[in-house]
């Protein structure tokens, strides 16, 4: 429910600009909002999910996702519909992490990349029919049922959660709530997203963009020391410890960023660049998610015979080829030509999103499962967050270069790549083991 509904959203993005009278950019809010509220407050999950019980804390964050799902369909203006977003995003901070966390308390280490496949299927089977979904809601009904489809699925799924969840044990030895630290993390992650927005404004503000950039600087650091001298921290830093999470933590939140910006660029740069209608833009960012699915099936075989590491290494070189050839499509284009770059992009994000979905807990030790999960659910959401402000960010600054096919679009997919070249850095200092525990004998 939750990443339909996210993915849904960027193809209705121009009809929500048009009906509420805003302009696209503003619009955007839309999906950052969502996201970076998800940022914020899954790191308070663990706390959450130990204080009040798994089962309690899963039922009430799907019942406060469908609520706000209805709000969202109902809302009259663009203020209501983001806040109705960020009331969206709380119920999804408690939904999706608490979920993964009682997994990862549930299973030996020998089964974690299995486990770890289920719980990413859901992910990268909803994004096959969303853009093409959306395309034909925009086309044939109202963006509102977006959102308003939520309702059905979240009462199913609110009372199959009754039924089937079991109380789970709380984790012995509960914390008290750092506020402090929440408060740090919450305003640090904030300025940062505000500077980003106000970068592509019609009328930039330099001297509050200057302001909040600094303020997001002191504000971080202060998070981090905070965290790192609590004896009750929000977040334990001390999993970063472990390399391969570290890693992940660091070069894997670029990838995310990059990742998650696609589906956000592709619809628009169809339908206002390529000038095509949403249902054709839908179906067309669909063949990104059949290269996802089409590969699933052998991520997990890739990683036992030849390793995470070089796995990554070859995944990431070539994404950044990929990159390139998104970059270089324009109007002209021959469809199948779109069709091939967006298939094989879509099968090497499928590949590397698990393979560093699989690496960030594949070497952490039991005790530390809760704090890595919270840290790496919450620079997760921030990756995504940043990715879709950056490149709306670049779609404005770029606005005005001329001679790329696809101009602002083709220039934004540059910078992706270079992103993605980080990410190779990144692979290659790994060990060449990194993660094998969980991977279980080679095949």
């Amino acid at each position: 429910m939750e990443i339909l509904d996210a993915t849904i959203v960027a193809t209705a993005l121009p009809a929500m600009a048009a009906e509420l009278g805003v302009r696209l950019l503003d619009a955007t809010a839309v999906v950052t909002a969502y996201l970076i509220t998800l940022a914020v407050l899954i790191p308070l999950s663990g706390w959450v999910a130990d204080r009040f019980g798994v089962r309690r804390v899963f039922l009430v964050a799907v019942a406060v996702f469908t609520l706000a799902s209805a709000g969202c369909a109902l809302a009259p203006d663009l203020t209501t519909l983001v806040g109705m977003r960020v009331l969206q995003a709380a119920g999804g901070a408690m939904m999706v992490p608490v979920g993964r966390l009682a997994v990862l308390r549930s299973v030996e280490r020998s089964q974690l990349v299995r486990a770890i496949a289920y719980l990413t299927w859901p992910a990268l089977i909803a994004p096959v029919v969303a853009p093409l979904f959306g395309g034909l809601i925009v086309t044939h009904s109202d963006w509102r049922l977006i959102f308003a489809i939520n309702i059905p699925i979240g009462v199913v799924g609110l009372g199959a959660a009754a039924m089937w969840c079991r109380p789970a044990e709380r984790h012995l030895g509960r914390r008290r709530l750092d506020v402090t630290g929440v408060a740090l993390t919450t305003l640090a992650i904030g300025a940062a997203i505000y500077a980003a927005q106000q970068v592509a404004a019609d009328s930039p503000q330099w001297a509050v963009i200057a302001g909040c950039v600094v303020a997001a600087a002191v504000l971080g650091v202060g998070a981090v020391r905070r965290m790192r001298t609590s004896p009750h921290p929000l977040l334990n830093l001390d999993v970063l410890q472990t390399h391969s999470f570290a890693s992940v933590v660091g070069f894997g939140t670029v990838y995310r960023l990059v990742i998650s910006a696609v589906p956000f660029l592709l619809p628009l740069m169809f339908q206002l660049e390529f000038g095509w209608s949403p249902v054709a833009a839908g179906a067309m960012v669909t063949a990104l998610f059949v290269g996802n699915v089409g590969v699933k099936p052998l991520t997990t075989p890739m990683m036992q015979h030849w390793g995470i590491r070089r796995v990554l290494v070859v995944d990431l070189v070539v994404s950044v080829v990929a990159f390139v050839a998104l970059a270089v499509l324009g109007p002209g284009t021959a469809t199948a030509v779109i069709v091939v770059v967006l298939v094989v992009s879509g099968a090497l994000r499928s590949i590397g999103f698990s393979a560093y979905n699989t690496l960030a807990f594949a070497d952490v030790d039991a005790a530390e499962l809760s704090d890595a999960n919270a840290v790496h659910a919450a620079v997760e959401e921030l990756g995504s967050a940043f990715g879709v402000a950056l490149v709306a960010v670049a779609i404005s600054v770029f606005a005005d270069v001329r001679g790329l096919p696809a101009g602002a679009y083709s220039a934004a997919f540059m910078l992706l790549a270079a992103l993605t070249v980080i990410c190779v850095f990144g692979a290659t200092r790994l060990p060449t083991a990194a993660g094998a525990r969980a991977l279980g004998p080679r095949r």
